[in-house]
């Protein structure tokens, strides 16, 4: 059996490859005497000869290859294609090629990869993005034994991106922080840099001022991004919620510049500075009437009276006409 493992994302494609691993201690070999994981790069030992040996002791072998196409050894390449070409890889034997380039350089390589990307088992690792990023990060926060908000989970995606181990690093830290209760947009600001609204903050800031074909064209480069309408939806909800939660803070006359009402609201000092500009341009009624109209279009959408995008644009085009 020959299992292909490549990809840019190389957290989720390690994280897989070591669950078969621990799958394959489990079940075929407890005492750890038939599992070969090598590092092609470095290796000084004989790659072909661990690829050909048999089980000792048990009914399969399982060899990890890492890096084999970005390695020099283009001798171990040619015959591990022979072999593959010829079928002739050990019954049992499970190959695994675990790979983070999807480009190979050299005639060899290229040619083993193509090969690869035929077999049966091949699993591609893209980078996440957008709504698959957001589901990625909620069905992971599961696993961890915890929750979390999906407009956090928006924020994390849009914040870090697709930089998976950086991601994992900063949920175990939210986890760690939340423990008990839903993570919220909240925690996230505090383990997140500045930069974790300034898109969602220039969308609003435009729809606020009534620049039509600045807002379109934000959301335009939402999309580009990889960010779908759910996406946007729920930053655009987040950002009127937060005005909502200032602009009663500002009616009653309180400090609303004061870090101990970030705190009380949940809010990164960052975001309410920021939107300190817009709740002045906004009375409770207006806001409130805005929020009704959301409310309403996540309604629209549930129920199938139209796309999510198309309500959206609907929307917006009534707030800035």
């Amino acid at each position: 059996m020959i299992i292909f493992l490549y990809g840019k994302d190389t957290y989720r494609s390690r994280q897989y490859l070591q669950k078969m691993m621990d799958k394959f201690c489990v079940e075929r070999d407890p005492q750890g005497l038939n599992l070969v994981r090598v590092d092609c790069d470095t290796t000084k030992e004989n790659i072909m000869q661990q690829v050909l040996a048999s089980p000792f002791l048990a009914e399969k072998r399982m060899v990890v290859l890492e890096g084999l196409l970005s390695t020099k050894q283009a001798a171990v390449q040619e015959a591990l294609l022979s072999r593959i070409e010829e079928k002739a890889i050990p019954q049992d034997i499970i190959l695994i090629i675990s790979e983070s380039i999807e480009k190979p350089k050299t005639k060899v390589a290229k040619a083993l990869f193509e090969r690869l990307t035929k077999e049966q088992f091949v699993q591609h690792f893209e980078e996440l993005t957008g709504s698959q990023l957001t589901g990625w990060i909620l069905a992971e926060v599961q696993e961890r034994g915890s929750d979390i908000e999906r407009d956090a989970a928006h924020m994390l995606a849009s914040t870090i991106g697709g930089d998976m181990w950086k991601l994992s690093g900063v949920l175990d830290q939210l986890v760690s922080y939340a423990i008990g209760r839903k993570i919220t947009s909240g925690d996230v600001a505090f383990f997140v840099e500045e930069k974790i609204d300034d898109n969602i903050f220039t969308l609003v800031d435009a729809i606020v001022q009534k620049q039509t074909a600045r807002v379109f064209k934000r959301i335009q480069d939402q999309y580009r991004a990889g960010n779908d309408a759910g996406y946007i939806f729920a930053m655009i909800v987040r950002q009127y919620r937060i005005l909502l939660e200032l602009r009663d803070v500002y009616d009653r006359g309180e400090d609303i510049q004061s870090t101990q009402m970030a705190k009380a609201l949940g809010l990164h000092p960052f975001v309410v500075k920021k939107s300190i500009p817009m709740v002045k341009r906004y009375s409770m009624n207006e806001l409130e009437k805005i929020h009704t109209a959301l409310l309403d279009l996540d309604k629209h959408t549930k129920t199938g009276k139209g796309s999510q995008a198309y309500l959206l644009d609907m929307f917006v085009g009534k707030l800035v006409m």
